[in-house]
């Protein structure tokens, strides 16, 4: 590569980075993009990950084949964020996603997302946790049944299990 082209795609990615910031907020304050995906109706969501995680990018994918638009962020430390997030510690599931207000964690089918946003129950979030191998990102689709949990205040429990 020459200067030129390093130059230029430098700037892209500090300008690409730079209206990822100003549109869904801060990495330390991931929910203030919530309210502007809420009013404009769009099927935003954002997804921090281990660098390098395969299954992470598949899942990603699939979200994106399914009208998705997906913000993936490298987050080495992405239990913990989902921790703090409020994911129960034995719940966390291959990564962390926000969408509309919610705390998603794990390989969570589409339309358990979708009932999760329309349905807009009064929790923080659900979770898949682990890697099922039979999840999306695991397998080309969700084959078999999946536990997903619910969490929030009222503790945790059962949110689908199909």
């Amino acid at each position: 590569m020459n200067k030129n082209t390093i130059a230029v795609a430098v700037i892209a990615v500090a300008a690409a980075v730079g209206i990822a910031y100003w549109s869904l907020g801060s990495a330390n304050s991931p929910l203030q993009g919530s309210a502007i995906a809420a009013a404009s109706g769009s099927k935003a969501i954002t997804i921090w990950r281990d660098p390098g995680c395969g299954c992470c990018d598949a899942y990603a994918d699939y979200l994106e084949g399914n009208g998705y638009m997906v913000t993936r962020v490298d987050d080495r430390d992405f239990d913990k964020r989902s921790v703090d997030m409020g994911v129960p510690e034995r719940g966390i599931g291959c990564h962390l996603a926000e969408i509309d207000g919610y705390v998603v964690s794990g390989l969570v089918p589409v339309e358990i997302i979708e009932r999760l946003v329309s349905d807009r129950p009064d929790i923080t979030g659900i979770t898949l946790p682990g890697m099922p191998g039979n999840a999306p990102g695991m397998a080309r689709e969700k084959t078999g049944t999946l536990k997903t949990y619910a969490f929030g205040e009222g503790g945790v429990s059962v949110y689908s299990d199909e």
